[in-house]
């Protein structure tokens, strides 16, 4: 992977971030450059406050660079209003937070149809029955997001986000929030469906055994990325 501008699945391109505080203008990301490939997994690894978040909810089109620009398949991003990053976003990526953010009124189903349901598709709860089914949650369809424990509710979301077949996944701190042995189940999940899908993964993680299964890891610090 190159960290300088070149041809990529997902592309930051001097990418900047600030915001404007009581004490003034705050950097949170400085000129981030790097290409990823299709298909590859790559690691963004940093301390707490780095800007790993940031940076991915950017790349993810969540939010709004102050500089630079983010492409993903050779769509800038800053071209695109909020509904047409809401569109992009609905047929090519997925994103799993660390806090699950699945919605509470609705069943694990019911979480997972919704993008599926936003994407049109033809026959959202076969599909999301049969991806709830792969990630062992068969028994637990019409359980609310309550009545789960945190690893049940990390297989959920990672369900909902791989429902649709995104072409990249993002995921931040996928296993932040769980016990050593869920995280493992958590990470083995992760990479087994981007084979399957041929999905390009991009994890923040400051787990270094996480980012070891990666192909490629980028160190975040300050803001700013390290060789």
């Amino acid at each position: 992977m190159d960290s300088q501008q070149s041809s990529g699945f997902v592309q930051a391109i001097r990418l900047g971030k600030q915001v404007t505080t009581s004490e003034g203008p705050l950097v949170i990301l400085d000129d981030i450059n790097f290409s990823v490939p299709a298909g590859t997994s790559v690691a963004i690894l940093g301390a707490s406050g780095s800007g790993k978040t940031t940076l991915l909810g950017l790349l993810a089109g969540l939010d709004v660079a102050s500089t630079g620009r983010v492409m993903i398949n050779d769509i800038d991003l800053g071209e695109l209003d909020e509904d047409g990053r809401a569109l992009l976003r609905a047929g090519s990526v997925g994103f799993v937070f660390q806090n699950f953010q699945l919605l509470s009124g609705l069943t694990a189903l019911e979480n997972v149809m919704l993008p599926l349901e936003l994407a049109s598709d033809s026959k959202p709860k076969e599909v999301a029955k049969d991806i709830l089914s792969r990630v062992g949650l068969v028994e637990r369809l019409h359980h609310y997001p309550s009545q789960l424990s945190g690893g049940e509710q990390q297989r959920c979301a990672i369900a909902r986000a791989f429902a649709a077949s995104p072409e990249v996944l993002f995921a931040d701190e996928p296993t932040g929030n769980l016990d050593l042995t869920t995280g493992k189940r958590i990470i083995d999940l992760l990479f087994e469906l981007n084979r399957e899908q041929g999905t390009t993964l991009i994890m923040a993680t400051h787990d270094e055994a996480l980012a070891g299964l990666c192909e490629t890891r980028l160190n975040l610090q300050g803001g700013r990325l390290v060789q």
